[in-house]
Order: C-alpha cells, then sequence, then structure tokens
C-alpha cells in the first residue's frame, strides 16, 4: 500500500478508492465535467490532496467526499474506506411510476394489475 500526503493525480485517485472500476473511466468521468475539486471542474491530471472535496456525478447523482490520504495504487476496500469521508446526504426514496410507451396500446388485463399494483391500488 502506498498511502502518503504527498499530491496524487484526481483520477488515479478516485480510482484507487474503488469510486471507479478503471481508471480509464475516472478519467472520461473528469472529461465530462462530473468530478469537481472544491467547486471547480478538474481535468484527470488535477492533483488532490488530503483535505480537498470532490463531488463525483455517479448515476445522476452526486457524491460528496474528502480526501483524507492519498493513494496510488488500489487497495482492498476496507482500506479504501479510510482514505476518504463521504460526505453525501442521504438521498430521498424514489417512487416507482408505471411509464408505457408511446403508441404501445391499451395495456392487457395482465399489465393493469401489474399496474396496480405498482401503485398500491387493490
Amino acid at each position: 500500500m502506498t498511502a502518503s500526503v504527498a499530491p496524487v493525480r484526481v483520477d488515479s485517485w478516485l480510482w484507487a478508492v474503488r469510486i471507479y472500476k478503471t481508471r480509464s473511466a475516472a478519467t472520461t468521468a473528469c472529461r465530462a465535467g462530473h468530478v469537481r475539486v472544491n467547486g471547480e471542474k478538474v481535468k484527470a491530471s488535477q492533483s488532490v490532496k488530503p483535505g480537498d472535496e470532490l463531488r463525483v456525478r455517479i448515476a445522476g447523482f452526486d457524491r460528496i467526499l474528502v480526501v483524507r490520504q492519498t493513494l496510488t495504487k488500489r487497495v482492498g476496500a476496507p482500506v479504501a474506506a479510510t482514505a476518504l469521508e463521504d460526505r453525501t446526504p442521504p438521498r430521498e426514496p424514489v417512487a416507482m411510476l408505471a411509464v408505457r410507451d408511446r403508441g404501445a396500446g391499451r395495456p392487457t388485463k395482465r399489465e393493469r394489475r401489474e399496474i396496480d399494483r405498482l401503485r398500491g391500488v387493490d
């Protein structure tokens, strides 16, 4: 394990602490503007150091992470958990809605029952 307080590339750190499965996925997210360090969009080569706050957009939701220690190599999940502090607020539950494709016609009796079950109507 190579943990230290020296600055490290943001894409490498996101990969090392298991936010992204691959370093290239972390680099792509940086290029797309899904990664912010201390409120500013960054390139993949931007350095992060302990105390920096990262906002990472994953699957349509922002995760707020604070760097506790810098890692250059990918480590196990328990060690990765100690290298960051997750300040992401809990998500509010999203109600499931029955959505039909436009032009799909009337729902069948079976589909109507499934829709009613989703809505909680008996």
